[in-house]
């Protein structure tokens, strides 16, 4: 609230345009949960299952006849390549607009197997109280994560308050098709950004054209939008969500399988980011 304040005082020496009031947040782990597997890989488990009916050959190859079986550890052994092949399997030869359904249908009524609670409803209540205070005093608020962009796009609105425009993601090629005699978006089996680590700040250069003067993440895969985000003139902030609390959420950080924080919470202390203890500083978890 003190940088907040200081960057939108007028006359303040530190006073920032509204304009340039740009901040950008990680979403897998900052924004909502990400224990015990990124909630897209969720997604990705249940769209092979459902599609198994129509792919007989996936009851023997992998990582598919793993997913079929239940046998996580089986997908897990299958490493990139398999998961690489299981979203090329998912995510593409659909159009924008089919996919955008998918994914709308799955979330409103799919649960978390932990904690039987809807994936929108694993969003940080602190964190949608940041996103609005800083709405409220002329930030623009964009998600970089690296999760895909077209995953998130359909419900980050109602969810954060952020718009598709505004979301910035991992990403497939597309081209476009005349089908039915109508113009539609096809989603190809191609990485066009991989938005995750050094590829963040290339996506919010390429996206969104200014850098952010406030940015925050939760792992190692945010370390370089940090970096990048504070190496600008003037006044820049920087934030870790450190999870911290195992009792009501997951204890996790330079160990982790999922949202690694080992170099980043050596870096923040060494330029005294501000860190976020979960179990210390958040008086409530999810939203209300």
């Amino acid at each position: 609230m003190t940088f907040v304040e200081r960057v939108t005082r007028e006359g303040s020496p530190d006073f920032v345009p509204v304009p340039e009031r740009i901040a950008v947040f990680d979403n897998d782990g900052t924004l909502w949960a990400e224990q015990p597997m990124y909630f897209q890989g969720f997604f990705v488990i249940d769209r092979v299952k459902a599609l198994g009916p129509q792919h007989p050959e996936w009851q023997t190859k992998e990582p598919f006849a793993s997913v079929r079986k239940g046998d996580i550890k089986g997908v897990a052994a299958a490493g990139e390549k398999g998961a690489m092949e299981m979203l090329a399997a998912t995510h593409t030869g659909m159009t924008t607009e089919e996919f955008t359904r998918t994914v709308s249908d799955w979330i409103a009524t799919a649960r978390h197997p932990g904690t039987g609670k809807l994936y929108t409803d694993m969003v940080y209540q602190p964190m949608l109280e940041l996103l609005a205070y800083l709405r409220a005093n002329g930030f623009k608020t964009f998600i970089v994560s690296g999760g895909g962009s077209e995953f998130m796009r359909p419900w980050t609105e109602r969810v954060y308050g952020i718009p598709p425009e505004q979301v910035v993601g991992s990403s497939v090629r597309m081209k476009l098709e005349m089908r039915d005699g109508r113009p539609v978006l096809v989603k190809l089996p191609e990485i066009d950004l991989n938005d995750d680590k050094d590829g963040k700040p290339v996506g919010i250069q390429s996206r969104i054209g200014r850098r952010p003067v406030m940015a925050f993440g939760n792992s190692d895969g945010d370390l370089q939008m940090l970096q990048w985000t504070t190496a600008g003139d003037g006044p820049r902030f920087a934030m870790y969500v450190h999870h911290t609390d195992a009792a009501r959420e997951w204890a996790y950080d330079r160990d982790s399988h999922v949202g690694r924080l080992d170099k980043g919470l050596d870096e923040a202390a060494a330029k005294d980011w501000t860190v976020v203890s979960m179990g210390e500083d958040w008086k409530t978890i999810y939203r209300n």
